[in-house]
């Protein structure tokens, strides 16, 4: 588990903030960014920031931050299949807990198996194919963990209400 507690995995959110939250979809080239609100619980894509070199991208995470005031930020965490850790779900947990240091935001991960894939069939859908999918890809698979968080703290709180 991860060891600084201002960086969580997913779990139900007692009581959610209100205001804009930020998502981001890690990758060693390339990070997706969306937004959603915590009153409406839909996730819209927002850009790719599409640099390597880290200063850069903490000075445009830093510019979107001041632009939005986000109350809380989604990191996705990618897993295998069967749920296991690789590479990439240590870097990932690194970038997250690098956002709580540098902008003392709370900061949860999200499940993010699948979101790839699913973003990718959503641009063919659209019409959007092969390398044309490039710029776009990362920000649309931001955009499906930030709704599947919204989703899972819907459902949540939806049984909590009927209780």
């Amino acid at each position: 588990m991860m060891e600084n507690s201002s960086v969580a995995a997913c779990t139900p959110i007692e009581s959610m903030p209100q205001g804009d939250v930020l998502a981001f979809d890690f990758g060693v080239k390339r990070i997706g960014v969306a937004i959603g609100n915590t009153l409406l619980g839909i996730a819209q894509p927002l850009e790719t920031i599409a640099t390597e070199v880290t200063e850069r991208r903490f000075a445009r995470i830093a510019q979107l931050i001041e632009t939005w005031r986000p109350v809380l930020l989604i990191v996705g965490l990618p897993l295998h299949s069967d749920g296991t850790a690789h590479e990439l779900t240590q870097l990932s947990q690194r970038f997250a807990r690098r956002l709580t240091g540098r902008f003392n935001l709370k900061v949860i991960m999200q499940d993010e198996r699948y979101s790839s894939e699913t973003a990718s069939a959503a641009l063919r859908e659209a019409g959007i194919v092969g390398s044309k999918q490039k710029s776009m890809l990362d920000q649309i698979a931001a955009q499906q963990i930030l709704q599947s968080f919204f989703d899972e703290q819907h459902a949540i709180t939806g049984r909590r209400s009927s209780l």
